[in-house]
């Protein structure tokens, strides 16, 4: 019987490490890898990432500061 891969696909998702100007971290937030598909490299992170704190900030009542690095979370 043939065992079943237990690992998740990889290339869906790159995940960051967001550093706010409040001090504030967060990690291994969630971008596309379709985002990412440009001679910008990681650039276009940043605005999906302040969306989805627009949104998480929308729904909690509790805005997120402005970002101030971003950086691809370390391999896991």
């Amino acid at each position: 019987m043939a065992r079943r891969d237990k690992t998740q696909p990889t290339g869906e998702f790159v995940l960051f490490d967001v550093l706010y100007e409040d001090g504030m971290r967060t990690s291994n937030r969630k971008v596309p890898s379709s985002e990412l598909r440009s001679l910008d490299g990681d650039t276009p992170a940043k605005p999906y990432i302040e969306a989805q704190d627009r949104k998480i900030a929308e729904v909690s009542g509790k805005p997120r500061g402005s970002i101030k690095t971003l950086s691809r979370s370390g391999a896991r």
